[in-house]
């Protein structure tokens, strides 16, 4: 009995280490390679086919010096004023929000640029207590192993932005026929302005809600300081 229970907890042990290996190999890699597909779009797919749709991906991986400037202070301004300068866990934030759920029935967020980062490229998207721990350990991990640039990069890449649309490419393609490369700062608001509801909301043909998103969120780059890497 004693030897059976050894070798469980061996299988266990080791089976935990090679997850750590490979969560932290995968990390390294990915700050060099674009990220070839995320859980989300496999779950997206697996949705797609149950409906009966087409499954479809489009993604087209741009390095950050081919994504617009005002994507990327929108993209910043909308989701995390405080990126360029937090260790991927803005504490303030989580307060404010915590104080505003506390008193509002609407639940405001506090998730920054770099915990959305390590969701979308490693984890899936319900919530859990299990989820979002791993997401604050993936977190720490592109935070020791990326540089700033590149997780912007990354998020601008893989987040989810329509139906089957993935990345700011893609995205810049579908809904105002450009490169995104020359996206302007009304354009690029806009689609920062559905990152939180890319299935029901299009930048091209934006509710009035998210025009009042939209409105918030040229404000907001106008105040932040403009984005510049080294």
């Amino acid at each position: 009995m004693k030897d059976a229970f050894k070798k469980i907890l061996k299988i266990l042990r080791n089976i935990f280490i090679g997850i750590f290996l490979f969560s932290i190999l995968s990390t390294i890699l990915y700050r060099f390679v674009p990220v070839p597909i995320t859980p989300l779009m496999i779950i997206r797919c697996g949705e797609q086919m149950i409906d009966g749709k087409e499954m479809r991906i489009k993604k087209t991986w741009k390095p950050l010096e081919k994504i617009s400037p005002n994507l990327q202070q929108a993209a910043i301004a909308g989701e995390d004023n405080n990126f360029m300068t937090h260790f991927g866990f803005d504490f303030k934030a989580i307060q404010k929000a915590r104080e505003h759920n506390e008193v509002s029935k609407t639940m405001r967020g506090a998730s920054t640029i770099s915990q959305q980062t390590a969701k979308n490229v490693f984890l899936w998207p319900q919530r859990s207590y299990l989820r979002k721990g791993l997401e604050a350990y993936f977190t720490v991990l592109i935070e020791l192993f990326w540089s700033k640039k590149r997780i912007l990069e990354v998020y601008l890449n893989v987040i989810e932005l329509g139906d089957g649309i993935y990345g700011a490419e893609a995205a810049s393609m579908e809904y105002f026929k450009k490169p995104a490369a020359r996206l302007t700062r009304n354009e690029a608001s806009l689609i920062t302005a559905i990152f939180p509801n890319p299935l029901e909301w299009r930048p091209d043909n934006p509710t009035a809600y998210v025009k009042h998103r939209q409105g918030l969120i040229l404000n907001l780059m106008n105040k932040i300081e403009p984005v510049k890497f080294r």
